[in-house]
Order: structure tokens, then C-alpha cells, then sequence
């Protein structure tokens, strides 16, 4: 079982965001999971030029690491979302590869798999950033198996530690257990069927312009 982690902070794995990622980590490797983790400032992630390039032959032309990012998404059973909260948001690198994402987006193409999020934050208002990322988990087709957010005490120290400490491992073991057992979230279909219908249809309107995607769902469809 391959758990993918991608952080976003620039601080990678050395920052708050990392210390709440490794006690989820942890929870993963007590579930049985496999893990690699993407530090994507330690990477290069361009943003998005919009070419439209990726819809016509499923995959983006840009020189970077986002293919490779890519590919491993989509050979993993679950994967997990970790950002600061910046200005109500995810980061600016985060950000980038949410965007460079369309032509996954366009296709679904994560359904079937599982996602969980970590959020830290200097003061707050962690629910809307982990809500966010969990929107992102289900615009893929993946299902989200829970997300964890808390604001920080000091450097790599947050509030209440213990507490949190224990919730972030049972996340982590709950999305290897969401793997294992197939889970469904069905709070989580109603949103995720209408986005896939939609993306369907979108493409469809666009088929003539959106060559490999179009084909992508004429196979799906048969």
C-alpha cells in the first residue's frame, strides 16, 4: 500500500506543517503504508500557462517535476495534502501544483483512491484551509478520510500537543484502513458526482479542441 505525502510549505519537512505531518506518518506506518514524501519547494513546480496543451495529449509540456508528481499520484493508493495556512489558502507552491492539476481534474482520474489533509496555521482559522484541500481531494475522484488543522505554540510545537498528536496518528491509520477496506464516504458523493458529470460534459463540449481527453472518457464510457 503506497501513501504518497506532498508538502507544501517552504520550509519542507522542518517547519510546523512537517512536525503535524510526521505524527500522521506514523499513523500510516503503524497502518502498513508505504510512504514517500514530496517536498515540492524542493522541487520545481511552475504555474500554469494555460496552453491547453495537457487536454490535447495528457500531459503538460512545461520543463519541471509536475509529470513526475503526476505519475506518482496516479500509481499510489492514497495521498495526503499538507500546506500552512497563508493568507486563508494553501501556499503559493501547493497552489501551483493544485492548478497544474487540471487535466487530472478533467478526468477524475484519482477516483478510487483516498486523500487526508494537515493544516497548520500562526493563529487560526484552520477549518476553511483544511476544508479546502479536502474540496481539492474530492475534485480528483478521490475520496477524503479526514483532515487534521491546529495553529502552533511556538516553533514545531502547537497546543494541547498530546492530544493532537494522537488524532494525527489515528489519521493517518484511518486512511491506511480507508485503502484497505474500500471505505465510502457517502457525505461525499453528491459532490462528487456532480463534478464528474460535469467534467464529462465539459470535455465532451470541447472534444474537438480536447482531443486526449475526449478520448479518455469514450474509453471510460464503454
Amino acid at each position: 500500500m503506497k501513501i504518497v505525502a506532498i508538502i507544501g510549505s517552504p520550509h519542507g519537512m522542518a517547519g510546523n506543517t512537517g512536525r503535524l505531518l510526521e505524527e500522521v506518518l506514523t499513523g500510516v506506518e503503524q497502518g502498513g503504508g508505504e510512504i514517500e514524501v514530496i517536498s515540492i519547494p524542493e522541487m520545481r513546480v511552475e504555474p500554469c500557462k494555460s496552453c491547453d496543451i495537457c487536454h490535447n495529449t495528457g500531459s503538460c509540456p512545461t520543463d519541471d517535476n509536475f509529470e513526475m508528481i503526476k505519475c506518482k499520484l496516479l500509481a499510489c493508493d492514497g495521498f495526503i495534502l499538507a500546506s500552512p495556512n497563508y493568507i486563508h489558502s494553501v501556499t503559493a507552491q501547493m497552489k501551483a501544483l493544485f492548478d497544474r492539476s487540471v487535466g487530472i481534474i478533467h478526468l477524475v482520474e484519482l477516483e478510487g483512491k483516498y486523500g487526508a489533509v494537515v493544516e497548520t496555521s500562526g493563529s487560526g482559522d484552520d477549518e476553511a484551509v483544511v476544508r479546502y484541500m479536502e474540496r481539492f481531494i474530492n475534485t480528483v475522484g478521490a475520496q477524503s478520510a479526514g483532515g487534521i488543522g491546529s495553529g502552533m505554540a511556538g516553533f514545531r510545537t502547537f497546543p494541547e500537543e498530546a492530544t493532537l498528536f494522537a488524532k494525527a496518528n489515528e489519521l493517518g491509520r484511518e486512511l491506511c484502513l480507508s485503502v484497505q477496506e474500500k471505505r465510502h464516504f457517502p457525505e461525499q458523493d453528491a459532490y462528487r458526482n456532480a463534478f464528474k458529470a460535469r467534467m464529462q460534459s465539459l470535455v465532451e463540449y470541447r472534444k474537438n479542441e480536447w482531443v486526449y481527453e475526449s478520448k479518455y472518457w469514450e474509453t471510460r464510457s464503454q
